[in-house]
């Protein structure tokens, strides 16, 4: 996997090289020290991986990319900051990390990073962010989620429902249940439909989860995700869901 590393301080640069050479799979190709370097050796040396800086001298992280030509590499940002993770995810960053980087979290991003090029051979390739907010999202996506003091940047496909809750919606992933600031509108609006399902007026559910189907009350259908949780599909939501499902 050849990687490049983007990063204005030498001491980073050195460490993150350090910790790298637990994964015999990363072959680290280069490194600059900001975007001006970083951009020809991209060109040139056709990197699969960037681990890339945000702020740095001239260019951040996300100008960068977006003075690419051509396909982009996949990205994960380092950084000391955490405000500017929600924009990372827009750029479609595999992963966030914070320094100082622990190696425990540097694995945990190695692994999506060989789970998106497996993905690569068989998909087509992602479509650029020139509008990042209207993006319809799918399973491969990845989003950044805070509640409280909590991160974490999940895979939609590992979502397996979305549940309103007033002015929030709560996802369920794993065996985390965390509140975003959302309505469930306005996720509807980006989630894939291909994927996600509108239920009901509360909830969402992610298709590939569904365990069991069955008959419900008023011509509705009651659905059991794997994991336990059981999501009525209303009436109306019922003929749609068997459309959808019908050869």
């Amino acid at each position: 996997m050849r990687t490049l590393i983007v990063d204005d301080e030498r001491l980073a640069r050195n460490e993150l090289r350090r910790l790298l050479e637990n994964f015999p799979k990363i072959d680290i190709v280069g490194e600059a020290a900001n975007a001006d370097e970083a951009l020809p050796m991209i060109d040139e040396l056709q990197p699969d991986l960037l681990f890339l800086d945000i702020q740095m001298p001239g260019k951040n992280g996300f100008e960068l990319l977006q003075a690419i030509e051509g396909k982009a590499p996949d990205v994960v940002f380092t950084t000391a900051y955490d405000e500017y993770a929600i924009k990372a995810f827009e750029f479609n960053a595999l992963d966030y990390l914070l320094k100082p980087i622990e190696l425990s979290r540097l694995t945990e991003a190695i692994h999506r990073v060989e789970e998106e090029l497996q993905h690569h051979a068989t998909d087509a390739p992602r479509p650029a962010s020139t509008d990042p907010s209207h993006r319809i999202l799918g399973e491969n996506d990845q989003v950044f989620v805070k509640d409280g003091e909590k991160c974490w940047f999940v895979k939609l496909g590992k979502v397996r429902l979305f549940e309103s809750m007033g002015n929030y919606v709560r996802l369920y992933f794993d065996d985390q249940k965390p509140l975003v600031l959302k309505s469930l509108n306005a996720l509807e609006d980006r989630l894939d439909a291909a994927t996600f399902f509108r239920a009901n007026r509360k909830h969402i559910i992610n298709l590939a989860w569904i365990e069991k189907i069955e008959p419900w009350f008023s011509g509705g259908l009651l659905v059991t995700l794997r994991g336990g949780d059981k999501i009525e599909i209303s009436r109306r939501q019922a003929i749609r869901f068997k459309d959808l499902l019908s050869l």
